[in-house]
């Protein structure tokens, strides 16, 4: 499985609570299973979960909560979050 390669922060590192942004998602084999997730380019994500070992980790992303390996985290590459006040 391809990761991205350059130096971008990638999901899986990610702190919990962390709010950030999906930059990018590797194209490879996973990313049709990724975007029918409901990760696309722009939608905020954050870490709610990691399991003792830390995989897989659970994320919340439009009022969803959903499980990923670490492997697949891998492959979405995110920023950090631009937080819009009113």
């Amino acid at each position: 499985m391809n990761v991205l390669l350059h130096m971008s922060k990638t999901l899986e590192g990610i702190s919990l609570n962390e709010l950030v942004e999906i930059a990018a998602i590797a194209d490879n084999e996973i990313a049709p299973k990724l975007t029918e997730m409901g990760l696309t380019k722009g939608q905020k994500i954050k870490a709610i979960f990691k399991a003792p070992f830390g995989d897989p980790i659970a994320y919340e992303i439009n009022g969803n909560i959903i499980s990923m390996r670490k492997e697949e985290a891998m492959q979405v590459e995110v920023r950090r979050a631009q937080v819009k006040f009113s």
